[in-house]
């Protein structure tokens, strides 16, 4: 069946199309008595306003873009994705508003659908995270003048990140704090597995884990790149544990590859936490139901570590 239009409302309520307009905007023109019949006309009708209709007169979409430059795998499996989106959706939809989501693989067709997007007035604004190194979508922001937010912002963008429209993270203390829980447990052995180093706070992490590693343990501590995805995850760790100078325990960028890893090790005979310590950022649902859980530990043996996936 159709969608109803304001023609068929006018059809069925025996006036003009403009009555009909004048009607559903609210506008003078016609007696409070053919409002409410066309208004009730409309609602029986099941109509509603055409969004493209009200981009054209309002200049507002009554909608926010986000796209994701993500490995399917990664979107079908990692939690921070999918707990970010809803949050975006949830505060939305109280606004009555919409997000426009589309998922992508190649950064050059993620700005290219942005430039399509706000030059079809199909949002009113985006949202931008995963800043990358030299990322071009600042600028491009400030040259069409098109307001953002940008999610987790490792630094200041000239005329585009202010106190409104940046959410920041403090990387530095995070990792400050991971790093001193584990020295304090005895450990003297850690590495990193992180994320694709084209992302800045993948970066900024990289810097922070180097720089603290070389102060509390007086040398750096091996940290290995990786796609984000469970399957690197878990070769990236069995490529540390091979190495003669094996770590004790382990950071993680995301809780997938720590729990694909926690996953894999037990079920190879290898003791986690007791002879291999995990601990990684996110902090989501899936790292409480993987084996052992994640938990904080109240009485510690510095000798047996029981660090367990949990967020930094």
């Amino acid at each position: 069946m159709k969608r109803p239009t304001i023609l068929d409302i006018a059809r069925v309520a025996g006036v003009s199309k403009g009555a009909v307009s004048y009607a559903l905007n609210g506008r003078p023109g016609v007696s409070v008595e053919t409002r409410a019949r066309i208004l009730g006309i409309a609602e029986e009708l099941g109509w509603v306003p055409s969004s493209a209709a009200r981009a054209l007169s309002s200049d507002r979409a009554e909608a926010v873009g986000l796209i994701a430059v993500r490995d399917p795998e990664l979107v079908a499996t990692e939690p921070y994705f999918m707990r970010m989106v809803a949050g975006v959706e949830k505060t939305l939809s109280e606004r009555g508003m919409a997000l426009l989501l589309t998922v992508v693989s190649d950064p050059a067709r993620e700005l290219d659908l942005y430039r399509r997007w706000w030059g079809g007035r199909r949002v009113d604004g985006m949202l931008l995270f995963d800043m990358r190194m030299d990322d071009p979508r600042p600028r491009w922001l400030r040259k069409v003048g098109a307001p953002a937010v940008i999610i987790g912002a490792q630094r200041a963008y000239a005329g585009i990140c202010t106190r409104t429209n940046c959410t920041r993270t403090n990387y530095q203390d995070a990792m400050t704090r991971a790093i001193t829980h584990l020295v304090d447990l005895g450990h003297r052995r850690l590495a990193r597995i992180s994320g694709p180093h084209s992302l800045e706070h993948v970066v900024r992490r990289q810097r922070y884990f180097a720089d603290i590693t070389k102060k509390l343990l007086g040398s750096e501590q091996p940290q290995v790149e990786t796609d984000y995805t469970a399957t690197a995850g878990v070769r990236a760790t069995r490529e540390l544990l091979a190495r003669q100078r094996r770590p004790t325990a382990i950071i993680y960028d995301n809780d997938v590859m720590a729990v694909a890893s926690v996953s894999t090790l037990t079920n190879e005979g290898v003791r986690v936490p007791e002879e291999l310590a995990v601990l990684a950022w996110d902090d989501s649902r899936c790292a409480s139901w993987c084996t052992p859980r994640s938990a904080p530990s109240r009485t510690t043996s510095p000798r047996r570590p029981a660090s367990r996936p949990s967020c930094c």
